[in-house]
């Protein structure tokens, strides 16, 4: 049951504002520095830049971006912007590592007012519990079920929203979908 990428693109294209949380690509299982050191594996280097294409295709490039300070996450992103251009401003936070769903909630609501389409790129289980909570009644429940069982590396959840960011509290996307990188292709 693949994910209908015209589809979502063309509901997203409905909402003023979407945000887009990711979960870093595959990493290596273990580093000599520690978890926050973990680099990318090959697989996890393919996946970054087959999202960040998907994404293009969907007509979705961020205009900001928000990434953990954990090595693996920023090589993800790093990927991605060889994509994306030079569009997105980026700002790398050491509170998406180690901060929990608050630190995820901050960045939204601190996002300015000009930015309608937002990325934020994370790490489980924060961001499958935090896209709960930003998961509007009007979700699907098949999508919000996938949201329990947690998302996979390079996996993204897609939300569109009246609200702009700075006013968003608990509930305020639709989770138009929950995509991992086998959907672009």
């Amino acid at each position: 049951m693949g994910v209908n990428i015209a589809k979502v693109a063309k509901k997203a294209a409905h909402y003023p504002y979407v945000l887009m949380v990711m979960r870093h690509a595959k990493a290596e299982v273990m580093s000599s520095g520690g978890d926050r050191e973990r680099e990318l594996t090959e697989k996890g280097r393919k996946q970054a830049k087959k999202v960040a294409k998907g994404i293009i295709e969907m007509d979705l490039v961020p205009d900001a971006i928000s990434c953990s300070g954990a090595t693996r996450a920023q090589q993800t992103l790093e990927r991605m912007l060889k994509q994306f251009g030079d569009k997105p401003k980026v700002n790398y936070r050491q509170s998406l590592y180690e901060g929990g769903i608050g630190a995820l909630m901050d960045e939204i609501t601190q996002t300015k007012s000009s930015d309608r389409i937002l990325m934020i790129v994370g790490h489980e289980p924060t961001v499958s519990m935090a896209c709960q909570w930003f998961a509007s009644e009007e979700s699907e429940p098949t999508k919000l079920d996938l949201l329990n069982l947690g998302l996979s590396t390079a996996s993204v959840v897609i939300f569109g929203s009246e609200t702009p960011f700075n006013r968003w509290t608990t509930h305020d996307g639709e989770v138009l979908a929950v995509i991992n990188p086998k959907d672009f292709d």
